[in-house]
């Protein structure tokens, strides 16, 4: 079997998720991604860091976007299929939502992604990825890419009751292969004060919003 045809999720997996995205709104999966798919994203991750080829992440998107370093902290790249790791991360993504769509008929068209690198301290403030009533994000996932994670290293992401934003209900360890889903437009988190550099990717599947004939939104 070729490094691209191996199974990147355990697919027995999946009805889990459902069953977890329509009772409550999320599904976190510990050791849900390939290890060694992982270590491969996580080593492409790193080395783009040290040349400098990530983009400080900002907030809002289009002419709101700005960069609020007291607001999120991480500097991102977009997937782009460069990689044989990134088109078997991207395969598997496509899979999901294949199952998403079979069995909540939710109509997602696309799928976004971008590595997401934060450096000792940084953070991302609570915060929803896609406003009411848009539904351009409908279904957030984040995969995590750091070995050997310590249990003082920080950079968990909590999340937050779509009823009660302060009520915190889980938190995510980010330790490479923990996997977590969520909708989009409802459940509240954020990322917590890292200690140690930390690695994951942060992506949306997307129903299509057009408006005049333009995607909505635009990356």
């Amino acid at each position: 079997m070729s490094l691209l045809t191996r199974p990147a999720f355990a697919a027995s997996a999946l009805p889990q998720l459902v069953d977890a995205l329509v009772e409550q709104g999320w599904f976190i999966g510990e050791g849900f991604l390939d290890a060694e798919l992982c270590h491969d994203l996580h080593r492409e991750l790193m080395e783009m860091a040290e040349r400098e080829a990530l983009a400080a992440a900002g907030i809002g998107r289009g002419d709101e976007h700005q960069l609020r370093r007291d607001i999120r902290g991480d500097a991102i790249r977009w997937l782009d299929r460069e990689s044989l790791a990134q088109r078997r991360y991207l395969e598997a993504m496509s899979e999901l939502q294949r199952e998403l769509n079979q069995a909540l008929y939710l109509g997602l068209f696309e799928y976004e992604a971008h590595f997401a690198h934060y450096p000792t301290g940084a953070f991302y403030k609570k915060h929803l990825d896609s406003f009411r009533g848009r539904a351009n994000r409908v279904i957030s996932t984040v995969g995590y890419l750091n070995p050997d994670w310590p249990a003082d290293g920080g950079g968990e992401m909590a999340i937050f009751a779509a009823d009660d934003p302060e009520r915190e209900v889980a938190r995510v360890r980010p330790e490479a292969g923990n996997f977590a889903c969520f909708l989009s437009e409802n459940v509240p988190h954020e990322v917590l004060p890292t200690r140690l550099p930390r690695a994951s990717i942060a992506g949306w599947f997307r129903r299509n919003a057009s408006l005049g004939g333009l995607v909505d939104p635009a990356r």
